[in-house]
């Protein structure tokens, strides 16, 4: 008679589905199941971060750079909630995730009962599946649907289970789903392909907006653009598909991107999206046609009026096209923006080689190059610190991971411990302001628990540096916004990590190759002087914003705190 507990049918089923490792902490409403992960712990091991939410935006960061279902774990009530942040994040950069939530006993549900929360109704905008169960006899074919969901819409799967449930005994073998995901193949028309191919061949100035949609389709992505000869823009998730210093690339777009695609954008007669879901409208050109290339054709259309839709995976359908389309042997458009796009990167590593004191974060991410390792990961978190890493961090065969579309602040520790997770004989290194690791540096201690040589790089300006800038550009006084003073070298060491504090230019180089070198989790606290990420273009109606601010702020405090006027003129024009 089969005669099983139910928690370890589940681990048996994660160990099936490919699970290798859980993020999340053990409690009273999920201890069943802890139980049963700890008798096959060297099959599936339980990452113990010491912050829920650490647990899921590890969990959302694994799954972005494998594709693979990241898992997470959680008590009910308090625990449950601290998952959302991360989880949020999962599904706004359509990540892959499970998580497995404990519950009160099943005779309690309903009553009030301690650390009882209605867990149903919480995640219910954030999943796309989300299930409560109510007996043993269906928790497996529960979980198997919950890890077909969270692959077939990449997205987030919730799976809530009263803890009693793990511990009592399934008595039947029998499963009414089958634990395999078929991922569709779907392609265009041929209709729809040549009707793409006439508007490539018509245009005089095509330009391609590449998204993380085309991380698996790198070699095809440039093969396309130099056979039609159009310059490719980056959005920030695409970073590190094609080198930074590729000849067709203009680099990022929107607020953190470059003068170059600022410009070709709007002088574009034809808009090829691949791959994107691109969100800011006001750096889309108005009244151009264009193509699009996404595997949901639900987001075909979505963000911007297109004429042709190519419901299609990125790497076949761009193959494709490139067959089809008649090659281009010249195009004045693109060498024109090359021409740019070189000015604007020497202009970069001027910016960035510069010796002088106080230290700025393009001088740290300049010497940071020179540590990178070929296939290392870098792990971004977000404030000014997603400007430095964008626009002066070039990569070359480097990934790139970071929150995207919710821009969670505090996601560059969970981003990096995850990243050792998925490739261990990877560099991986970690870029976080002072703001961000503030909020999850407790978990540099899972990295040290975990024996995880990951490189954590803190810009420590004792601010929260972006929104004091958004104050500024919104001709608003500066308020809330300075941190106060942290030595985070000296937090590292307490966690038993090595930590290195560098001050000053003459610090940088031999400090960041000691740190380098190290085996152990490092963390390199870097202090750097406040300064202004000043967009690729600047808006006439920003700079009219900005000068207000510097005006109050001279009447205020007889203060003038200007930005690097010379730069900023130059992004104006």
């Amino acid at each position: 008679m089969f005669n099983k507990r139910t928690g370890e049918v589940m681990t048996q089923q994660l160990i099936n589905w490919g699970v290798d490792h859980i993020y999340g902490m053990p409690g009273d409403s999920i201890n069943e199941l802890i139980d049963d992960l700890r008798k096959r712990q060297d099959e599936i091991e339980f990452i113990q971060v010491r912050h829920e939410e650490t647990g899921a935006l590890s969990a959302a960061a694994y799954a972005k750079l494998t594709g693979k279902l990241g898992v997470t774990a959680a008590i009910a009530g308090p625990g449950a909630v601290h998952l959302l942040n991360g989880l949020y994040d999962a599904k706004a950069d359509s990540a892959p995730v499970l998580a497995i939530v404990g519950q009160v006993h099943s005779e309690e549900v309903g009553t009030g009962a301690f650390q009882e929360i209605n867990l149903e109704r919480m995640f219910d905008d954030v999943a796309v599946f989300n299930r409560r169960a109510e007996t043993e006899a269906q928790l497996p074919d529960l979980l198997d649907q919950a890890i077909k969901e969270a692959y077939a819409h990449k997205g987030v799967s919730v799976l809530i289970v009263p803890d009693d449930l793990f511990a009592a005994k399934q008595t039947d073998e029998v499963r009414l789903t089958s634990g395999d995901y078929y991922r569709p193949e779907i392609f265009p028309s041929q209709n729809q392909l040549n009707e793409a191919r006439e508007m490539i061949e018509k245009a005089e100035k095509p330009i391609i907006l590449a998204g993380q949609g085309t991380r698996n389709a790198p070699n095809e992505l440039i093969d396309f653009a130099e056979s039609i000869k159009a310059p490719i823009i980056l959005s920030l998730l695409a970073k590190g598909v094609i080198p930074d210093n590729h000849p067709y690339c203009l680099g990022q777009h929107g607020q953190i991107g470059t003068k170059p695609a600022y410009h070709a954008m709007k002088e574009t007669d034809l808009l090829i999206l691949v791959g994107t879901q691109f969100p800011y409208r006001d750096f889309l050109p108005d009244e151009v046609t264009a193509i699009q290339i996404d595997n949901k054709p639900e987001n075909l259309g979505k963000y911007y009026p297109i004429e042709v839709g190519l419901a299609g995976d990125s790497k076949e359908t761009l193959a494709a096209l490139t067959k089809l389309t008649a090659s281009v042997e010249k195009r004045e458009y693109l060498e024109y923006y090359q021409e740019k796009m070189n000015d604007w990167r020497i202009a970069l590593q001027e910016e960035k080689r510069s010796t002088e004191n106080p230290l700025h974060a393009p001088q740290v991410m300049y010497e940071l190059e020179k540590h990178m390792e070929p296939g290392a990961i870098i792990s971004g978190d977000v404030g000014n610190v997603t400007v430095w890493l964008s626009r002066f961090l070039h990569l070359v065969n480097q990934k790139f991971v970071l929150s995207g579309w919710l821009a969670t602040m505090g996601s560059g520790l969970p981003g990096a411990i995850a990243a050792k997770k998925a490739y261990p004989d990877k560099q991986v290194i970690g870029v976080s302001g002072d703001g961000g690791f503030s909020m999850v540096m407790h978990d540099f201690v899972t990295a040290v628990k975990y024996d995880l040589p990951i490189k954590m790089i803190v810009l420590n300006n004792s601010k929260i540096g972006m929104i004091k800038y958004e104050q500024e550009q919104m001709g608003h006084l500066n308020y809330a916004t300075n941190l106060g003073e942290v030595d985070f070298a000296k937090f590292a060491e307490a966690c038993g990590g090595e930590g290195y504090r560098i001050e000053s230019y003459e610090e940088l180089s031999t400090k960041m190759k000691q740190a380098f070198v190290s085996e152990k989790p490092v963390l390199i606290d870097v202090v750097i002087e406040d300064q202004a990420p000043l967009p690729g273009k600047i808006d006439y109606q920003s700079a009219v914003n900005f000068s207000k601010y510097i005006v109050k702020e001279f009447f205020e405090s007889g203060n003038l705190d200007l930005p690097d006027m010379k730069k900023a003129l130059k992004r104006l024009t």
